[in-house]
């Protein structure tokens, strides 16, 4: 990569979480979206970027908190083991056996199988996505007082690649957020206005609703 292309990504995702403070802090309340009761947004970035962006999150949450906003900070990561452990070791051990074995034979094999015994835990409305709703749904019933200023920050997306689609979890989000701001950090590539290719692998995938930054 050149330094010239380094430096206009950096400069870009700067710019994006800087725009993404100022609609979250308005005066009138969070200006993430222009639909009334959909509350969501994405902010796009290189998934080289990574590091960078949780630096970046760091200063936003503490932004955040000196405007007295509270933060949640969702990891689809943690919610992706959280699912896999719950199925017990000898599930682990089996499906690690023989996604080596499928492997020995083709790569793809061994990652279509384990794809196959991965997607069904976290795909569909009863699955990551109804995590992220309770952990955003437990707080805002706790804190019931609070939810004018409460933002929920989902992150490590790059977790679940390739075994879901990160507009599949907005969707099965939409109306199980009892109405707190929710932004998705997404690593992928802007293709077009609204499309957006998840890891810049997947097809585009133009079903976005959301205001995507930058």
């Amino acid at each position: 990569m050149s330094r010239n292309l380094f430096s206009s990504q950096s400069a870009q995702l700067q710019e994006a979480f800087e725009a993404l403070r100022r609609d979250l802090i308005h005066d009138d309340g969070p200006q993430i979206s222009t639909m009334r009761n959909y509350r969501f947004a994405i902010l796009q970035y290189q998934p080289e970027d990574e590091f960078k962006v949780r630096i970046e999150v760091q200063r936003l949450v503490q932004d955040l908190k000196n405007a007295s906003w509270h933060i949640l900070t969702i990891s689809l990561q943690k919610l992706l083991l959280d699912r896999v452990r719950a199925e017990g070791e000898e599930w682990v051990e089996r499906v690690i056996t023989m996604e080596k074995r499928m492997h020995g034979v083709s790569p793809d094999r061994g990652l279509s199988y384990l794809r196959d015994r991965v997607a069904p835990l976290i795909e569909g409305p009863d699955g990551i996505a109804a995590d992220c709703s309770r952990i955003i749904c437990e707080h805002a019933e706790q804190h019931p007082d609070e939810l004018d200023r409460t933002v929920a920050v989902i992150g490590r997306a790059g977790s679940l690649y390739p075994f879901f689609r990160s507009s599949s979890l907005l969707k099965h989000l939409d109306g199980r957020t009892m109405n707190v701001p929710v932004v998705l950090l997404y690593p992928g590539e802007r293709r077009g206005d609204k499309g957006l290719s998840f890891m810049g692998v997947l097809s585009p995938d133009s079903d976005y609703r959301p205001r995507i930054y930058p």
